[in-house]
């Protein structure tokens, strides 16, 4: 071989690897959407029976309405926003989501934890997933109104504003019409924290408008 052919096979060689580094983060061009949940136990069905939570109904309704997306529920009892940060860069390597839901917020508040932290956390998580070419879904959540009407106004607000700054969906309140009707306990197991499994098709219900519109 010859030195000028070698030095065509190398350049043919690095443009080849310069143009695969430019396929974005979510894989091939008319692959298959995969929906990555980052949440709490409010998606990792606690205290249900498996298959009984939203995200499981949320992969129910794909199959039926014909849309091939696959869902990874990495959804932890418990997690924080900063939890989440910390567990979302391998994610985000592993699974190549084209979608992102974050469900994470209310074990801070449940923790006292400062609200201006909350909203950095979601806010990089945001630009994190973004970053990886992914679309991005805020899920909001409230208290109960023991925790003070100025923290729970400023505890639900922190959610719309990282979607408006990140350019991100929205879904205002999870658990609207769950928790904010009359004789709402019903709708709880035993501990008044926990949605039912009956509960969980009224979470999907408010869930889905925002997020089918993405898949498309």
């Amino acid at each position: 071989m010859t030195r000028r052919r070698w030095l065509a096979d190398c350049s043919v060689a690095l443009a080849s690897i310069a143009a695969l580094a430019l396929i974005p983060a979510h894989g091939a061009v008319g692959a298959a959407p995969t929906i990555l949940v980052v949440g709490d136990s409010l998606s990792a069905e606690y205290g249900l029976a498996r298959g009984s939570g939203w995200v499981a109904l949320l992969e129910q309704r794909l199959q039926r309405e014909h849309i091939n997306a696959s869902v990874v529920n990495a959804s932890i009892s418990g997690d924080t926003t900063a939890g989440g940060l910390a567990r979302l860069p391998s994610l985000l390597r592993e699974r190549k989501p084209t979608l992102v839901v974050i469900e994470l917020g209310a074990n801070d508040a449940l923790r006292g934890l400062p609200l201006d932290t909350t909203h950095a956390n979601l806010a990089a998580m945001a630009q994190m997933a973004k970053a990886a070419g992914a679309k991005v879904v805020i899920i909001g959540m409230q208290l109960p109104p023991n925790y003070g009407r100025a923290y729970g106004e400023r505890f639900a607000a922190l959610f719309a504003d990282v979607a408006r700054t990140e350019g991100a969906a929205l879904v205002p309140f999870m658990l609207k019409g769950v928790a904010d009707i009359p004789q709402a306990e019903s709708m709880f197991q035993s501990d008044r924290i926990h949605p039912l499994a009956s509960a969980h098709p009224t979470i999907l219900a408010n869930i889905w408008p925002v997020l089918a519109p993405l898949l498309k």
